[in-house]
């Protein structure tokens, strides 16, 4: 699909639909711009741009320059209106400045011409918002991001580009290339342009080598607001001992995405997500980590505490930005953990509303999301969310991981032994099993990493009586937590699927 086709015509549509004011939502102005001179000359209509620092100027090719005194805003907004031009009007990053009611009165003076001819004037720039006394005239239009052509075209244009003044090298397959225009999902062509261009020019060529260099790039850009943390594809579900169940259901739902349009005509939709809710330490971040392995995509972290700020309305803005994000890089693995912490059912008078608030956003996009998010959302205290967000209908299951079983312990055992490279039938794994009865996954882990700790010191190899001594002196949560736990399998019980 060609989104900026579908960006084309519906902007199309709505002038044609003689809206005299477009407010666009974009963080990239060039290909605002672009788009609304294509558009411009669709309709053989002239184009002309206003910016804070040159004013108004046409925006065809050999056009004189600014309109001398219309860097004001409203001196522009004049012009406009005495000119009375069947036109676009571009105002870029003009936003803020309508907040001024009378400047908000005087666009509404120059767009009233558009009710009837065409034209309008669009408004670019982020976190828009419309002035009352423009909203019956005025549409909303968020610019989609860059589609899969529009990346091609952009790969081809820098290469071409490149070989003109550098000897460039691209040493692509097919799938190679489709693994490239994958990882570039999500960020503004000029990111992908600045991307792709250094990484040709550092030796000259772009190679299977360099996607993982795309991918780092991309993290950082992710990550530059503190919101959402890029994580690397890691293990898969083979890492994982037991958890049967759960891993039946996801193996299922990839072959959903793996086709998607073959998947719409069969009636199926991308799969909203799961909570996963347990005792701490028994694989519940192991999985949203594995899910996004096993179905070969990025996975994004937000950590709850990120979110909140000191400042009036910043934490509501910074869940907005962690969910348009999320949104732009889909389809994209959404990794919420422990989110008791964002929602808590604590009430407006410990944090003066915002959990509330942010809870509310949150059951809202859920509901109208557009992009395809898989969510993974982990919990350690049911009883601190809110029971509107337990309702069916907001995640597709909500699954219970319980502490591991003798033979799931045994499988954890002969992974994390031979993970670091051990022998397996060296141990005692019936002796080990018997004694770690109530530890969870994370528990028997750290036992290993200990005894490979107190071996090294003591220099000899690690076995069955250094893992029995470290076990011996670990207190598991099941011992310390044991009320707490047992409220949680009290509660889980016919509410949820268990995993294992």
């Amino acid at each position: 699909m060609n989104k900026s086709n579908d960006n084309l015509r519906d902007l199309e549509l709505l002038i044609r639909s003689h809206y005299s004011i477009i407010f666009m939502e974009s963080a990239e102005d060039e290909r605002a711009e672009t788009l609304l001179k294509l558009l411009a000359g669709r309709l053989r209509i002239p184009y002309f741009f206003w910016t804070r620092t040159k004013g108004l100027s046409r925006g065809d090719v050999g056009s004189k320059g600014p309109v001398y005194g219309t860097a004001d805003l409203p001196l522009a907004l004049k012009h406009i209106e005495a000119a009375g031009f069947q036109a676009i009007y571009h105002l870029k990053d003009a936003g803020d400045l309508l907040e001024d009611k009378t400047v908000s009165e005087m666009l509404k003076d120059a767009a009233a011409p558009y009710t009837k001819n065409y034209g309008s004037i669009v408004i670019t720039g982020q976190n828009l918002k419309i002035p009352d006394s423009v909203k019956q005239s005025s549409a909303f239009f968020e610019l989609t991001g860059p589609g899969r052509d529009e990346y091609k075209q952009l790969l081809g244009r820098v290469v071409s580009d490149l070989r003109s003044r550098i000897k460039a090298d691209v040493r692509l397959s097919g799938e190679d290339t489709n693994r490239l225009l994958n990882n570039l999902k999500g960020l503004t062509l000029t990111e992908a342009e600045k991307i792709i261009t250094r990484i040709i020019v550092e030796d000259g060529t772009l190679d299977p080598e360099d996607i993982g260099k795309v991918i780092e790039a991309k993290k950082e850009i992710v990550e530059r607001d503190g919101v959402l943390e890029y994580y690397p594809a890691e293990e898969g579900m083979s890492g994982i001992a037991d958890l049967r169940t759960l891993k039946s259901w996801l193996s299922k739902r990839k072959e959903s995405f793996a086709d998607p349009e073959k998947a719409a005509r069969f009636g199926l939709s991308f799969p909203k997500g799961v909570l996963l809710l347990g005792v701490p330490g028994c694989g519940k971040s192991l999985s949203a980590k594995a899910v996004a392995k096993e179905w070969g995509l990025p996975l994004l972290k937000m950590d709850p505490s990120s979110l909140y700020n000191k400042y009036i309305g910043e934490s509501e803005k910074n869940f907005r930005m962690a969910m348009e994000t999320a949104e732009k890089m889909s389809p994209v693995v959404l990794w919420i953990d422990e989110i008791e912490k964002a929602f808590s059912a604590g009430g407006e008078t410990e944090d003066g509303g915002v959990s509330a608030r942010i809870f509310g956003t949150f059951l809202s996009w859920l509901q109208e999301r557009s992009g395809d998010v898989f969510i993974v959302a982990t919990a350690n205290d049911v009883e601190k969310l809110p029971p509107e967000f337990l309702r069916k209908g907001r995640f597709d299951e909500i699954f219970f991981i319980d502490l591991p079983d003798g033979e799931t312990r045994k499988s954890i055992f002969e992974i994390h032994l031979k993970k670091r490279g051990k022998d397996v039938s060296l141990f005692d794994l019936s002796q080990l099993v018997q004694m770690t009865e109530g530890f969870s996954g994370a528990e028997i882990e750290q036992v290993i990493v200990s005894g490979l700790y107190t071996s090294y010191s003591a220099k000899k190899e690690l076995d069955t009586g250094t893992l029995a001594g470290e076990i011996s002196a670990t207190q598991p949560l099941s011992g310390i937590m044991a009320e707490k736990i047992s409220r949680l399998r009290e509660w889980a019980a016919g509410r949820t699927v268990s995993a294992h």
